[in-house]
């Protein structure tokens, strides 16, 4: 079958039996056999093979992408078997969060391919979800509440929101004392993502999002931090975004952030928020995936090195003067 298979893409790439064959180096009668095997047990016509030219048929074109998937997914599966007695080698495809792989991802990865230096890792970055399986992605890290479904998630770090601003702008515009005076603030919000949503507080306005004033709104995070920065208004970003700028002081933390000792009950909540690594079960790039995530994790730390850095610098007992 696998034979079968590799004479029906190259007569549909070259369009032609007499050139397949000259490619796998077989003869033409030969190649023309396993394809009227194959049509046989389809009970399909699958090519529609003239003196000139050969072409798919409707039921060509629909066996065709199987075709490529089962060999692709054999390969994977013969290369999967080979890595079990040698060093792991390879790529490996992700998607990453453009925000958190600016950031986080980039140090994480240049430190994984010096642990492996046979591995090559493909990283896509982008704020889109992407299908796994049709994109045939190895392993995605999303932020937020793990996926439902097949999809299978690893828990890498926590995330939290920390409501922060500028030193200057605090100064100017005073300190908020609790959660509820944010109304009386400039509030930087997200624009076509519920960013009235980021304004909810446990306890606070019966839990519904407060009406704070936006002035400026923006789709991309990292430029509301700079605004934040430049003294436009306070944001409410995650934890992992801030933390440079919080320990290089160019923003405040305007309430006290959550401690770093978490329980073990809220560590495994299946509704907490999370950096999570998400990939599809049962994949023949498990044993790389599972490399990648062990790597990630032991590299972010727990707590994760972003959340140790602003408690060193004192960010987590800071108060309004």
């Amino acid at each position: 079958m696998i034979d079968t298979l590799h004479c029906l893409l190259a007569v549909v790439e070259h369009r032609s039996l007499s050139r397949a064959a000259t490619q796998l180096e077989m003869s033409i009668s030969s190649v023309s056999r396993k394809l009227d095997a194959l049509e046989a047990q389809l009970g399909a016509r699958l090519l529609v093979r003239g003196a000139r030219q050969v072409a798919l048929t409707d039921a060509g074109e629909r066996f065709l992408p199987r075709a490529r998937n089962m060999l692709a997914e054999l390969a994977e599966g013969m290369a999967a078997v080979q890595e079990l007695d040698q060093a792991p080698r390879g790529v490996l495809t992700m998607t990453v969060p453009a925000g958190f792989a600016r950031m986080h991802m980039a140090p994480a990865i240049a430190s994984f391919l010096a642990r492996y230096p046979a591995l090559e890792v493909q990283m896509l970055v982008g704020d889109s979800v992407v299908d796994l399986s049709e994109q045939r992605v190895d392993v995605a890290i999303r932020a937020g509440v793990p996926p439902s479904g097949e999809l299978v998630a690893t828990r890498l770090a926590p995330q939290h929101r920390v409501v922060s601003a500028s030193p200057a702008y605090l100064e100017c515009h005073g300190w908020p004392a609790t959660p509820a005076d944010l109304v009386q603030h400039q509030c930087l919000s997200m624009v076509g993502k519920s960013p009235r949503a980021w304004w909810r507080f446990d306890g606070v306005n019966h839990n519904q999002p407060l009406p704070v004033k936006s002035a400026f709104r923006c789709d991309d995070t990292d430029t509301l931090m700079q605004a934040a920065v430049a003294g436009v208004g306070i944001i409410h970003l995650a934890n992992w975004m801030v933390s440079d700028a919080i320990v290089a002081g160019t923003l405040v933390p305007v309430f006290p952030m959550a401690p770093l000792a978490r329980s073990t009950a809220a560590r495994h909540d299946p509704t907490e928020s999370a950096i999570h690594a998400v990939h599809m079960p049962g994949r023949s790039n498990h044993a790389k995936t599972q490399l990648l995530i062990n790597h990630l994790k032991e590299f972010f730390g727990d707590p994760p090195y972003w959340d140790l850095a602003m408690k060193r610098a004192g960010a987590a007992e800071r108060r309004a003067p």
